[in-house]
């Protein structure tokens, strides 16, 4: 099902050329249109985050439900690897886009601070606001990678900083088969995993015997990587199932050389290629499929 996206939007021919997700203008949709679509927020905090919009937006495409995403800027964030003026162009706040209509669902982007204790982030109180609101008034939030980490963080489990980078593409089991969510996926499944922190498992068990987490996916690798809040609120996800095989690269030449990053020894940057697409299409289809459902209620 199509995208709805300003006509200006700098990834259409990028859209258009994969013939993969398609979309149309939010200058011609009708009310049986609007009616029909969802709109999800994105709040995005990746670096060169412009060009990460794309990954969000192929997985949220290759759904067969109509999508608006709406993208949410941070008002206490300096935005330093974007394009000038790119914010102003394509982004509002929060209270902007709660303010535009209902957010059908809300999606927080993972950040390169997972060294950072939490209260060190310049913007950590307005995403806890965020995250505390969103669970009022929206069907359910997914954090991705360290805004997951600080969803576990808010339900009493504290972050963990690796001495060696995680990195790389790797196996999770289904803890949960018969989940809204999980149901659909594999016992087993691939998905990237590039984030220097994560949860302690023990903790992590902990929160779930005492109700404050269900625990969906796990490796010995990798942790605990995907969980929920028991309302089903709050979906976290510490891996990157939207990276294309494009971004993994990316990212692997970029810190080929850096002594904390530890040789990918999974996934081969120079022919990338994406072995955890299935995974992505049903994660997502899924999640949306929750949101409607709660949304119809």
């Amino acid at each position: 099902m199509p995208l709805i996206l300003p006509s200006n939007y700098h990834g259409i021919s990028q859209i258009e050329q994969s013939n993969i997700v398609q979309w149309i203008s939010d200058k011609s949709i009708n009310n049986n249109i609007h009616a029909k679509s969802l709109r999800i927020g994105i709040v995005n905090i990746m670096p060169l985050g412009h060009e990460y919009e794309l990954n969000l937006l192929n997985s949220l495409g290759f759904t067969n439900f109509i999508v608006q995403p709406i993208w949410i800027r941070l008002k206490s964030h300096t935005y330093k690897t974007w394009p000038d003026d790119y914010l102003d162009k394509y982004y509002i706040t929060y209270d902007e886009a709660k303010d535009q209509g209902h957010l059908d669902g809300l999606i927080i982007t993972g950040a390169p601070i997972e060294h950072l204790d939490f209260e060190e982030v310049t913007y950590w109180q307005e995403i806890v606001n965020i995250i505390t609101d969103a669970r009022e008034s929206c069907p359910s939030t997914l954090g991705l990678c360290w805004a997951g980490m600080a969803m576990a963080y808010l339900a009493g489990v504290k972050k963990v900083v690796f001495e060696k980078k995680l990195f790389g593409v790797f196996e999770l089991e289904n803890q949960i088969p018969n989940h809204p969510v999980m149901g659909a996926l594999d016992d087993k499944f691939v998905c990237p995993q590039s984030r220097n922190a994560g949860m302690d498992s023990l903790d992590m068990q902990k929160a779930e015997s005492r109700g404050d987490l269900n625990l969906l996916a796990h490796s010995d690798e990798t942790g605990y990587t995907i969980y929920e809040t028991p309302d089903h609120k709050q979906l976290i996800h510490l891996g990157h199932p939207e990276y294309n095989s494009g971004r993994l690269a990316y990212e692997a030449k970029r810190d080929s050389t850096d002594p904390g990053v530890p040789p990918i020894s999974n996934f081969d940057f120079e022919h990338p290629t994406n072995v955890w697409k299935m995974h992505r299409h049903t994660f997502y289809q899924q999640w949306l499929n929750y949101c409607n459902s709660a949304v119809k209620k």
